[in-house]
C-alpha cells in the first residue's frame, strides 16, 4: 500500500513553517556556525548558536526545536549537547541528531551512543554515517560518504526502529524513513557537496520543519524537498561553488510554495 506527499501538500509545510519563525536551537561544528545561521534565516527561521554547558539546557527548554552535529567534539561540548537534548525531551521539543564522521573514532561513536539515548526526533546523515551510526563498518571516510543511499537502507530502517526516530538519509537521492513508512526524495545540485557544511545547515532546516509540524516523517520529507529544490534552481545560473552558495541563499529565501507546486508527488511506501 502507498500514499502520496503533493507538490502542494510540501509547499503549506514550507508556509506553515515561515508564519511560524520556529526559534532553532543550534549546538554545532565551529565551520557551519555561520552557513547554518544563514541558510535558516534565508528560508525564514530563527537561528541561535548556543553550546555552553551552564546554558544550554536552559535555552533547550525555550528554543521551538534543537539541532545537535557532533562536526567537531570536546568533553564541554558533549555535555552540553546531551543535557540539552535530555532537556529538549522533558519539555517535549524535537530535536536532531546529525552524526558527523560517527564512525570515524571510538569517541565519536561514543558520543553518539549517549546522543542516541536520548531518543533523537530525526537522525540525518549521509549513508556511510547512517550504517555506522546503526552498528555496522563501512570505512566511511571523514564526513564524506562512500556508499549510495540504498545501501544505507537496511540500516536506516532498522534504526529508525530502534531508536523511535525519523532517519534521512541525505545523498543524490534521499531516503527518509520511520520504520514504517519510507519515501524517496530527488533534486539539489551537484554543486552541493561542493560547497563547506550545506548538510550540517540541512539538519537545522529539518528542525525547523519538524518544530512547526505534526508529522515528523511528513516534515522531514517537506524539509529535504525544499532544500532540494532550491539547490536545483541555484544550480541553473551558477558557475562554480562560490556563486552556488550565494545563489543557494538566494533561493532559499525566494522559494515559497507556488515554487513547490509543480513538484512530482511523492510516493511514500510501506516497509514490511
Amino acid at each position: 500500500m502507498t500514499a502520496s506527499l503533493t507538490g502542494a501538500e510540501l509547499g503549506a509545510r514550507l508556509t506553515r513553517m515561515r508564519q511560524a519563525t520556529p526559534l532553532i536551537h543550534h549546538i554545532t561544528n565551529y565551520v557551519a556556525m555561520n552557513s547554518a545561521a544563514n541558510v535558516l534565516l534565508a528560508l525564514g527561521a530563527s537561528p541561535a548558536m548556543v553550546h555552553a554547558r551552564q546554558e544550554a539546557a536552559e535555552f533547550a527548554s525555550l528554543a521551538d526545536a534543537l539541532s545537535v552535529n557532533i562536526g567537531t567534539l570536546s568533553p564541554a561540548w558533549v555535555e552540553a549537547m546531551v543535557e540539552a537534548a535530555t532537556s529538549a525531551r522533558a519539555h517535549a521539543k524535537p530535536w536532531v541528531l546529525d552524526p558527523v564522521a560517527v564512525g570515524a573514532t571510538a569517541y565519536r561513536r561514543e558520543v553518539a551512543g549517549r546522543l542516541l539515548a536520548c531518543r533523537p526526533t530525526v537522525i540525518r546523515g549521509n549513508a556511510s554515517e547512517i550504517i555506522a551510526l546503526h552498528g555496522a563498518s563501512t570505512g566511511g571516510r571523514g564526513v564524506d560518504s562512500t556508499v549510495a543511499s540504498d545501501e544505507a537502507l537496511a540500516a536506516a530502517v532498522a534504526l529508525a526502529r530502534n531508536a523511535n526516530a525519523v532517519v534521512a538519509v541525505t545523498g543524490e537521492v534521499d531516503l527518509v524513513t520511520d520504520g514504517q513508512r519510507l519515501a524517496r526524495v530527488s533534486g539539489g545540485h551537484a554543486l552541493m557537496p561542493r560547497v563547506t557544511t550545506l548538510g550540517c545547515a540541512l539538519s537545522g532546516v529539518v528542525a525547523a520543519f519538524v518544530a512547526s509540524g505534526a508529522d515528523a516523517f511528513e516534515d522531514c520529507i517537506g524539509a529535504l524537498a525544499c532544500y532540494g529544490e532550491a539547490g536545483r534552481r541555484a544550480g541553473r545560473d551558477a558557475h562554480g561553488p562560490g556563486s552556488f552558495a550565494s545563489a543557494f541563499l538566494d533561493e532559499l529565501y525566494r522559494i515559497d510554495a507556488d515554487a513547490l507546486i509543480g513538484l512530482a508527488p511523492l510516493e511514500i511506501a510501506h516497509v514490511p
